[in-house]
């Protein structure tokens, strides 16, 4: 059955970090629709002044955070020892189970430009305290797939088509995939029925089950064993992320997502205490 659309975003500004202008295209309060993801950031800009502040260091625990990188670059440092950057088609996921402290410092490109994405994905109360880990994909580490149709779609996570992505030993089972579709082009996809499914639109325009759809919109759809799109005249170009529900409480503040609110307070109680780092920098995994 192919999947009907559930319904379509198309977020809204926010100011995070010190300082950060982004678009939320989901968050806090549409996250029980989109189990097992917590949030999706646009960060696109072409204005330093939008994105220069930076996120300077701050935690984490309980959740993952996938950055994709499409244009400029973003410092990044941790608490595990990690820095480095992160550069145009790079990937950064970070695991940050029981705590991790970083900082993601973008630097854009030598024309003022930042572009990415940031989306958060929960994990189960089982992994909520595993051992922080952090993995860094360079733009050549992701593979991709060319159809005879002409799309191209880079592989993240999941696979399509034979090809396998770098992630993929993930709890949630995802799906991201970066697809590019030539003009007047189908797409469809098939996927396991239960698993939450959205496409967010990067480039171009095209059409989903009649509804026109464009830059900065996102299509969250329903159950079915498959998904399909239309490339209109100018082609399409879109995010499509997928993952198994884990149908657990959320107990959210900031940067911190548990089960419970008791789970939540002791995070900052002891982040505040300078006892929330478990696991020392090069301890073995």
């Amino acid at each position: 059955m192919r999947r009907a659309i559930k319904a379509l975003y198309k977020g809204e500004p926010v100011t995070e970090g010190a300082g950060v202008k982004l678009r939320r295209i989901f968050g806090y309060y549409e996250a029980p629709e989109f189990d097992p993801f917590l949030l999706f950031d646009d960060f696109r800009s072409d204005k330093p002044e939008d994105f220069k502040r930076g996120f300077p260091w701050h935690p984490h625990r309980g959740i993952e955070t996938i950055t994709y990188v499409i244009k400029g670059d973003i410092q990044h440092g941790d608490s595990l020892g990690n820095t480095g950057v992160i550069s145009s088609g790079d990937v950064q996921w970070m695991t940050a189970g029981s705590g991790i402290v970083h900082q993601e410092m973008p630097k854009g490109d030598p024309n003022g430009s930042m572009h990415g994405f940031q989306l958060w994905a929960n994990l189960p109360a089982a992994e909520k305290m595993m051992v922080p880990r952090y993995r860094g994909l360079t733009a050549a580490q992701i593979p991709q797939t060319i159809l005879a149709d002409g799309t191209r779609i880079k592989v993240i996570a999941g696979h399509v088509h034979g090809v396998h992505g770098p992630m993929d030993d993930i709890v949630i089972q995802p799906r991201y995939l970066d697809c590019d579709v030539p003009a007047e082009i189908g797409f469809t996809h098939t996927l396991p029925d239960n698993h939450t499914a959205f496409i967010y639109v990067i480039e171009g325009a095209g059409g989903v089950e009649g509804q026109a759809v464009t830059n900065r919109d996102l299509v969250l759809f329903g159950p079915g064993d498959s998904l399909a799109i239309e490339a209109g005249p100018e082609g399409i170009r879109f995010l499509l992320i997928s993952g198994r529900p884990l149908g657990e409480p959320i107990a959210w503040r900031g940067p911190i997502v548990m089960n419970t609110k008791a789970e939540l307070e002791l995070a900052f109680m002891e982040y505040h205490e300078g006892t929330f780092i478990k696991h020392p920098i090069n301890q073995p995994l």
